[in-house]
């Protein structure tokens, strides 16, 4: 459980039973972040955002640049807190976390998914997927086999001791998948997954997206294309910073 790995501040928090929802993975209740560009200029890059993600769906969050959907993705992802409102993960008020415990809730519960793959260029697959589980603090014997067993899941198993330049661009990203699945996590959050990806290596990474969901995966997608949006089961656009 959670309880056992994170710091004392998350461990000491008094979470209401309420928000201990079996069925949430995700609420914001009247979210909003602001940036203060100047003196006195502010800019509300969300505005009071109300959300609930339950635990097995698949939702798509769409809008133009400059929408407020990388300010909501950084937001989901415990890399930024709100301004006003309050978030729970799993239950847990992000709003009440410090920097610290924020890192070891996003190391535990969420798995993340980028256009760009962030892939190390000096270790092959296998030893891109299991650097989550050292930093989790994973026994090096159970980390290898979680992390051979987690590309089997995306199908790169046989290509585990290439490096990233000796993979083809949807091999990384399915590398990169397999990384962000091999913790076990509530949440795979993936914002433009398929953005650096040719049309049909953008689709066999979208049947991936829909195995892994229907496995029972909580699957976020950041876009900007409405045919990648439309694979979800839910559809939320966001504009001027407000969920429509």
């Amino acid at each position: 459980m959670i309880t056992e790995a994170l710091p004392d501040a998350v461990t000491s928090l008094q979470v209401p039973q309420a928000s201990r929802s079996a069925v949430a993975v995700i609420e914001m209740q009247q979210v909003s972040k602001r940036y203060r560009i100047g003196t006195p200029a502010e800019v509300r890059a969300l505005d009071n955002i109300s959300l609930t993600i339950n635990r097995g769906e698949s939702v798509a969050i769409m809008g133009p640049s400059g929408s407020g959907k990388s300010t909501l993705m950084n937001l989901l992802g415990c890399l930024d807190t709100p301004s006003s409102g309050r978030y729970l993960c799993e239950g847990f008020d992000v709003t009440r976390l410090h920097a610290e415990a924020r890192a070891q809730l996003r190391l535990q519960k969420i798995g993340f998914v980028f256009q760009a793959f962030q892939l190390l260029p000096r270790l092959n697959a296998l030893d891109n997927v299991l650097l989550p589980l050292i930093y989790a603090g994973v026994p090096v014997k159970q980390r290898r086999q979680r992390a051979f067993t987690a590309l089997e899941e995306v199908g790169l198993a046989e290509r585990w001791q290439h490096l990233p330049s000796e993979l083809s661009g949807g091999q990384q990203q399915r590398v990169a998948i397999a990384r962000a699945l091999v913790n076990r996590p509530a949440l795979l959050l993936a914002d433009e997954p398929t953005g650096a990806l040719d049309s049909q290596t953008s689709e066999e990474i979208l049947q991936l997206f829909d195995r892994l969901h229907r496995a029972g995966n909580t699957l976020i997608l950041i876009t900007h294309e409405a045919e990648v949006a439309a694979r979800a089961q839910r559809v939320l656009s966001i504009r001027d910073g407000r969920l429509l």
